[in-house]
């Protein structure tokens, strides 16, 4: 029996600008170093560096090509990486993102985000949602151990994608919660407030915070429209606030048809993409911290949010009350369930103050450490599975 299997995780997937996939593999690294465990790590070339900070025992093997395209990663993955698992002599393969070598002769973990290509698939690109269904049928059906973050999750690939049938034979669905990194998401001080408002120019208005993707999946149009009622309930206030919108553009024209028609009077800001020191400021500082997803696999940015002290208003769809709790504030999708939360939360200071402790006590329960302790019982899990199916043969 292998009692430490020697474990490569496939990070050429993380984008340069990190993002909850990115966030995930670059804190699943860092605290299996921590937790003692000394996994290959292959990256990006960019990425080296960093992989070699993040964990210092592991070892980083940088992909010789740039793989700047999907279909250049995806063609590396399917030829590269078989002879890169057997020139390392690997035990486990730890594939993060959905797609895994369908040559691959070591036992394979990997992780499936969530189910809403299936269950909602008008939120994603056409392609994209085909791309991703694809994949998560050939993962649950021929790898070792599928993770995914949330019990949620887990329910709706059995309901939508038979994920009890398709692993007949091997271990199944393994849950485990995303963590948050306190040195990263913490109530901020002051100064990193300031510097968040001066770089916004948002002087001292109160605003709304959002976070994420600004695609179809994370309901920005109905923020948008319903950050515009609410300001029309606010508008005696002398102070009215803004909307700040950071994050990447998505796949459609939505977003942008909807700030279009925003009045004049109302201020909408698009922050772009938010260096990760940033983000406890902006997430932090924040009035609110508005997430009006349709729908999450986990809901990293809720988390984090709640480690900054934000007071936030989501939505109960798929596993965001799994990460909630108590200790966020609910609303509907639409944009008049948008805006009456939102015009709610600015008339209860008091209320926002317990979400804000409520929050930050909550977010202790979900640690990276505890992450990597789960992901490391996957990998043992999954050598134990590959292992049997040698013997039968």
């Amino acid at each position: 029996m292998i009692t430490e299997p020697r474990v490569l995780i496939d990070a050429t997937a993380v984008p340069a600008d990190r993002g909850g996939v990115g966030r995930y593999v670059d804190c699943l690294v860092a605290a299996l170093g921590a937790d003692g465990a000394t996994p290959m790590v292959v990256c990006q070339p960019r990425d080296a560096e960093l992989y070699a900070e993040l964990a210092p025992h592991a070892d980083v093997l940088p992909a010789r090509e740039r793989l700047v395209t999907r279909t250049a990663r995806l063609t590396w993955e399917q030829t590269r990486l078989p002879w890169l698992l057997r020139r390392a002599r690997v035990d486990v393969l730890h594939c993060p993102h959905y797609t895994m070598p369908l040559a691959g002769q070591v036992a394979t973990v990997v992780t499936l985000h969530d189910a809403t290509f299936f269950t909602d698939p008008r939120v994603h690109s056409p392609v994209k949602a085909r791309f991703f269904r694809a994949w998560t049928r050939t993962s649950l059906r021929r790898a070792e151990v599928c993770v995914v973050p949330s019990e949620s999750t887990a329910r709706e690939l059995r309901r939508a994608a038979g994920a009890d049938a398709a692993r007949a034979g091997v271990e199944g669905l393994h849950v485990v919660h995303h963590g948050v990194d306190p040195d990263c998401f913490h109530p901020p001080s002051p100064p990193e407030v300031a510097a968040l408002r001066r770089r916004l120019s948002l002087g001292s208005s109160p605003y709304v915070a959002f976070l994420g993707a600004l695609e179809p999946r994370k309901n920005v149009p109905a923020l948008i429209r319903g950050f515009g009622r609410a300001s029309q309930s606010l508008a005696g206030r002398s102070d009215p606030p803004a909307l700040v919108l950071a994050g990447q553009p998505g796949w459609d024209r939505q977003v942008e048809r909807e700030l279009q028609a925003v009045p004049h009077r109302v201020r909408v800001i698009r922050a772009g993409y938010l260096p990760l020191a940033e983000l406890s400021g902006f997430l932090g500082g924040a009035t609110v911290v508005a997430y009006p997803s349709l729908g999450e696999g986990f809901g990293l940015p809720v988390l984090e949010a709640m480690a900054a002290g934000g007071a936030v208003l989501t939505t109960r769809r798929l596993a965001i009350p799994e990460v909630g709790g108590d200790a966020v504030a609910y609303c509907g999708i639409h944009a008049e369930d948008i805006a009456a939360g939102l015009v709610a939360l600015f008339h209860d200071p008091a209320r926002r103050a317990e979400l804000s402790s409520a929050a930050q006590r909550r977010a202790k329960d979900f640690s990276w450490a505890a992450s990597a302790a789960r992901h490391r019982e996957a990998y043992h899990r999954a050598a134990m599975v590959r292992q049997r199916s040698r013997q039968v043969r």
